[in-house]
């Protein structure tokens, strides 16, 4: 089994020597007190009809990388690419018809076409200093530079729509939004802390970033693991933060628990389940009576407690290595995976009262064109898929299935709709670091005047019962 400790001094002799350059692409940014307080709608009809919230985290892939050339969405299958040089065995560029590819590369840039790949992929770059490189500020042409071990292009590049064809189902079902952006720039640490809790600020100027020092990332950490932070000039502090047992912000475990609204978190393992168990790193969970009946380990027992009656008003969901999509796994399971949890639910006396929501904690490293609005000094982060699936999901203008979502999203876009379900007050302030405020809640991705669709189960490589009689596993599912 290869472990975060055996990885992160490779990883680590790598990020040091581009720390120094964090800072010089810090772009202006709205300051966080600026931006207009949006808040949840009290009483509005998603508390009317929304009883039952799950949220299925995937890994590493962005929005292009798993639906270039969606038709309707910003998915076009060519990217850029800094400079002439940038590409050393050019393919002929090729514009393909139907694919969305109106907005062009900037002066200068290399127009690259995207090349099809299977779950083999490699394993990109994707912290910090990796983002600011692939975004570029702004430019979204600098995804080669983390490209050298195969080819610089290796970046640029989509999932075969046949290995993938789960999630293609449920989009062109249901909804695909195409602006989801995670809170903050680079990996899965502060990627799951944020799905959350909205934010991972520790000061007014000082938020987590990438990873601590020694696994699991959590409460459950070595004394002396530190973690790591970033300034307003986005300049990254490397393992001199505090100890990855925060009780710095609120969670959605406090306010869920103050309303008596019950939620469970599945997970690989109870017990150093790091970063995708980002609870494990709140001290008011890990401490408190929430460990031991709200995670549960291991993550299938999703499928049975939809199936009984178990299942929580709030729910999330993160795999194993083997079904997480990541490239490392090198592994197919990831859609299958998610397809027998939405088939679970969805044939479940759940349905009629539950929202799905399906996202990637990160962008994984791969290409994406869109670039993320900088709300703070911490992101928007690269965007990555999101697919939301629901009775009343919203359809196309013509009344079919497939509406595509063009708002713009982020991570507190999905706890925004949690607290308008439950007529939570939002966890804090913009001007304090929380983005569940500021967010646009993805409820304007539903319909609740539309007659509820019944639901049909989403076909899949694996069947369900491939996953009931998994084996357990505590690997980790992502060492950044």
């Amino acid at each position: 089994m290869v472990t975060k400790l055996l990885l992160r001094p490779a990883l680590l002799g790598l990020i040091v020597v581009a720390t120094g350059c964090s800072s010089a692409a810090a772009p202006p940014v709205a300051p966080q007190g600026s931006l207009p307080e949006a808040r949840p709608a009290i009483g509005n009809p998603v508390s009317k009809y929304i009883k039952h919230v799950v949220v299925i985290i995937q890994e590493n892939r962005s929005f292009e990388n798993f639906f270039a050339g969606y038709r309707g969405a910003n998915a076009r299958k060519y990217g850029c690419a800094a400079g002439s040089g940038a590409r050393r065995h050019p393919r002929p560029f090729r514009r393909i018809s139907g694919f969305n590819t109106a907005s062009g590369c900037p002066s200068g840039d290399t127009e690259v076409p995207l090349h099809s790949i299977g779950f083999d992929g490699p394993d990109l770059a994707h912290d910090w200093n990796a983002s600011m490189t692939d975004w570029d500020n702004g430019k979204m042409d600098g995804f080669y530079k983390y490209g050298e071990n195969h080819g610089p292009d290796e970046a640029y590049a989509y999932v075969r729509r046949a290995l993938i064809k789960p999630y293609w189902d449920m989009a062109e079902e249901y909804v695909l939004a195409d602006e989801m952006f995670p809170t903050e720039f680079g990996g899965s640490f502060t990627g799951h802390l944020t799905l959350v809790a909205g934010t991972d600020d520790l000061t007014v100027n000082q938020a987590e970033v990438d990873f601590p020092s020694e696994p699991p990332d959590d409460c459950d950490s070595p004394p002396g693991t530190k973690s790591s932070y970033l300034d307003p000039s986005r300049h990254v502090h490397r393992f001199v933060g505090p100890f990855p047992c925060f009780d710095q912000w609120r969670t959605m475990a406090q306010d869920l628990d103050s309303a008596r609204v019950s939620w469970k978190y599945y997970a690989t393992s109870v017990l150093d389940g790091g970063m995708w168990e980002p609870y494990e790193a709140s001290k008011y969970v890990r401490y408190g009576p929430d460990w031991r009946k709200d995670i549960i380990a291991p993550q299938k027992k999703v499928l049975t407690d939809a199936s009984n009656g178990s299942l929580a008003s709030v729910t999330w969901v993160s795999p194993t290595k083997a079904d997480s999509d990541h490239p490392a796994a090198h592994s197919d399971l990831g859609p299958s995976w998610v397809a027998s949890v939405v088939n679970a639910v969805g044939e479940s006396s759940y349905w009629p009262s539950t929202a799905i929501i399906v996202l990637w904690d990160d962008w994984g490293g791969w290409y994406d064109n869109a670039s993320p609005k900088q709300l703070d000094y911490r992101g928007l982060g690269i965007r990555v898929p999101c697919l939301i699936i629901s009775p009343y999901a919203k359809e196309t203008s013509a009344g079919q299935p497939g509406y595509v979502s063009h708002t713009q999203y982020e991570f507190g876009s999905i706890l925004k709709f949690i607290e308008e379900a439950y007529n939570l007050k939002p966890l804090g302030q913009t001007k304090t670091g929380y983005s569940d405020q500021r967010a646009t809640s993805i409820e304007d991705s539903f319909d609740f005047t539309q007659t509820p669709r019944k639901f049909t189960a989403i076909p899949s490589k694996y069947p369900i019962s491939h996953f009931l009689h998994e084996p357990p596993s505590n690997e980790p599912v992502d060492t950044e």
